[in-house]
């Protein structure tokens, strides 16, 4: 099948260029400093830009120096656009996220003020990018688009929640626990981009793209998303159920960390694409100096990492204890009674081994010595408990909490915590290989 036709490419740069440039006309005409683009806007932008990427790309754009700086200018409203439709969603749902009141006020102060510097950067290409089409010779339309044409997605109107679907209870639980866990998971992995005070330029320099970048943060929100998806799809949540406030709260925390990584993944890869390595020959480089013109490559990397990374962390870290909470409220308990680890006892290796199974499934776990409960999440806590086997001479110890934890340990004890009887290591099941 022949997908080809007999128009000539520069017929069909007009038309692939209408709309977006319609688009941008209408942005360049906007008279009202305060006005925040809709998602309609952001939406229509996306869209028409990504077809005229699409279009200029298959034609070589990006190889030739008369088209490349009109093709970096449809992808630099594309990424831009993305971000802000992302950072837009988070200010259209505030008022159902549940936050406390002192994070809510500040994170949205700096929401908005966010958005509207990426929306100043989209203002100021506008204008260049009408200039290009015109040296181009692409034909601008005579008129823009009505500002009733973008209305706002939020209304004062909300439907009544009239649907009360009710699952089997046994199953919320299972789906509960497995999705705290995986939550849990998520933050355990994500710790290592935690900081507590915001960074200068010079560390941010530092740190992106070595250590913080595109490919890492498109993991995390795929891992969030996957995680939200798993939420709106098994949990269920009734108007009428007392669980709904600490669900409510915990789906808050993950959805907007989602958003935020959709954000500063789009800003990343226009800062790592676009600005940061765009080519070594001078016409790569004459247009990566262009576009810093449009949009402050420094201004770019603050508004990722000390807004975007810095509430990301910030969220996954307040939702801890949410999903904490939720997962020793849901998940399946029991109790087991194993022996302790031959000859040596609760050295280093085995208490480090028992804690590592505990913090995996993330449930609490109680080791339990003659009477005396210690935290079988914590190597210390175990090794003081291993000094008292030691002392009153116990051969028998009893482990309580999550089921899952449980059946590790039980594992773990049959091929006696992992060690010969000489304290060197042993190879560990299948079932345990998560902790090599």
């Amino acid at each position: 099948m022949n997908f080809t036709c007999d128009i000539s490419f520069k017929e069909k740069v007009n038309i692939f260029s209408f709309e977006f440039l319609k688009c941008i006309k209408f942005v360049n005409e906007l008279n009202d400093p305060n006005y925040i683009f809709t998602k309609k806007l952001y939406s229509k932008l996306i869209t028409t830009s990504h077809i005229l990427e699409d279009f200029l790309d298959f034609h070589g754009a990006k190889k030739n120096k008369e088209w490349v700086f009109y093709r970096e200018l449809s992808a630099t409203i594309r990424h831009l656009s993305l971000a802000c439709y992302s950072q837009r969603h988070i200010l259209n749902r505030f008022k159902f996220y549940s936050f406390e009141k002192e994070t809510y006020n500040t994170f949205r102060l700096e929401s908005i003020d966010t958005l509207k510097i990426l929306q100043e950067s989209i203002l100021l290409a506008a204008p260049v990018i009408l200039e290009e089409a015109r040296r181009l010779n692409i034909n601008i339309p005579q008129n823009g688009y009505d500002l009733s044409y973008f209305p706002g997605i939020s209304s004062v109107q909300q439907l009544d929640h009239n649907i009360d679907d009710f699952n089997a209870k046994d199953q919320q639980k299972q789906n509960l626990t497995r999705i705290a866990s995986e939550f849990l998971e998520v933050v355990k992995d994500f710790e290592q981009f935690a900081f507590y005070k915001r960074y200068d330029l010079n560390t941010i320099n530092e740190l992106v793209p070595e250590r913080i970048n595109e490919v890492i943060i498109r993991r995390f929100e795929m891992l969030i998303h996957n995680i939200q998806s798993s939420f709106d799809s098994y949990v269920v949540n009734t108007k009428s159920s007392s669980e709904n406030i600490i669900l409510d709260q915990l789906r808050s925390h993950f959805s907007v960390v989602f958003h935020m990584l959709q954000v500063m993944g789009r800003l990343l890869h226009f800062y790592e694409r676009h600005l940061h390595d765009i080519g070594f020959k001078d016409v790569y480089k004459n247009v990566s100096v262009s576009l810093t013109d449009l949009i402050d490559p420094d201004v770019l990397l603050d508004r990722a990492v000390n807004y975007c990374l810095y509430y990301a962390w910030k969220f996954l870290s307040s939702g801890k204890a949410l999903a904490s909470r939720i997962l020793n409220e849901n998940m399946e308990t029991s109790v087991i009674d194993v022996g302790i680890p031959k000859d040596r006892g609760f050295h280093s290796r085995p208490s480090l081994l028992v804690a590592k199974i505990v913090q995996h499934y993330g449930g609490e776990v109680e080791m339990v010595v003659n009477g005396d409960i210690f935290d079988a999440a914590s190597v210390l806590d175990i090794q003081w408990a291993g000094g008292k086997i030691k002392k009153e001479d116990v051969e028998m110890v009893k482990f309580q909490g999550d089921s899952r934890a449980l059946n590790d340990l039980v594992v773990l004890a049959g091929v006696n915590y992992g060690e010969d009887r000489m304290g060197k290591g042993i190879p560990l099941p299948k079932e345990l290989s998560y902790l090599s």
